[in-house]
């Protein structure tokens, strides 16, 4: 088994309704994310590959497309925006154009926020 990674980043904004910290999680604040999309499989045996990269690539652009630069609390299917929900939101929306999504992780360096998500563990 091996597995297939793709790091990438986005910037964006949110609100968030919380116990601790809130005046300033409640007023508009942003972050710069750092994400991690893994696929896990055997590879191709004409190809060689697990998945081809720029296949994985394009998804993942597609995917930034909705987060980068953008108001998290108004993305359909997210909210609240936290990093437990943006690991799901990630995961779904690759899942559903990719096989073998095993794991999505997302942090926050700034802070040293991290969150993994390996779904069926």
């Amino acid at each position: 088994m091996f597995e297939l990674s793709q790091s990438f980043h986005f910037d964006a904004a949110h609100t968030l309704e919380r116990l601790h910290e809130t005046v300033s999680s409640r007023r508009l604040h942003g972050h710069s994310y750092h994400a991690e999309v893994t696929l896990a499989g055997e590879p191709d045996p004409g190809s060689g590959m697990v998945a081809d990269l720029a296949l994985l690539r394009g998804v993942i652009a597609e995917l930034r497309g909705q987060l980068d630069h953008h108001l998290l609390d108004e993305v359909p299917g997210l909210a609240p925006a936290t990093l437990e929900n943006l690991c799901r939101y990630m995961h779904a929306f690759v899942a559903a154009r990719l096989p073998g999504v095993v794991q999505v992780s997302v942090a926050r360096p700034s802070s040293g926020d991290r969150c993994v998500y390996r779904p069926g563990r």
